[in-house]
């Protein structure tokens, strides 16, 4: 679907500019675009990767075994409808570890393995559970301590100071992670109370 939208999209900017006489600009956004991507890309490409290895280093050591039984409480709590020694719960701590971290791109393969566990545990329902929608509010919401990709952004692009936002960034990420887990369990509730009356 998001792919029809963004050929419409591409479509429908193409067929105005050339209607208004700006394809001259439209071509210029483009190459300027495609020229910058590839500038950043490369540009995170290399942070990403070190970032990466650290997290390969501390898997290897043992450290986010550790971080995801610190965790596990908390998660057991957060997920009631989950085993505790269920794949899942082992994929939704994975998950939250990588978050924690801010590799997002690590996340998501972990995120993408519990939905599937948690499909599994709700009977392969096309509606979502109770903890499906839970791990997509903290997900979206994750506390971040180390705000990797936007560090290499600011990194690529010159910043004097790149880390200075990892204090309003944790900040940040934990309000919204408190957020979602109230709004997660409001809404879970008040279905309660409708399935009840």
């Amino acid at each position: 679907m998001i792919n029809k939208i963004w050929v419409g999209m591409l479509v429908i900017g193409i067929v105005f500019a050339g209607f208004n006489g700006k394809m001259a600009e439209v071509n210029e956004a483009i190459f300027a675009g495609a020229k910058d991507a590839v500038a950043i890309c490369i540009g995170l490409i290399s942070i990403l990767v070190f970032w990466l290895g650290l997290m390969k280093i501390a898997q290897v050591a043992g450290m986010l075994k550790g971080l995801a039984r610190l965790m596990r409480p908390v998660a057991v709590r957060l997920f009631p409808e989950v085993p505790p020694n269920h794949p899942a719960m082992g994929y939704i701590l994975s998950n939250m570890t990588a978050n924690l971290f801010g590799l997002g791109n690590a996340a998501t393969p972990m995120g993408i393995k519990a939905m599937e566990q948690l499909k599994d545990l709700n009977e392969g329902r096309d509606s979502a559970s109770r903890s499906m929608i839970t791990l997509l509010a903290i997900n979206t919401a994750s506390i971040t301590l180390i705000p990797t990709t936007v560090i290499s952004i600011r990194m690529s692009y010159g910043s004097v100071s790149p880390t200075e936002i990892v204090g309003t960034t944790l900040l940040a990420t934990t309000c919204s992670t408190i957020g979602a887990i109230l709004i997660d369990r409001y809404f879970y509730y008040r279905r309660v109370r409708k399935g009840r009356a």
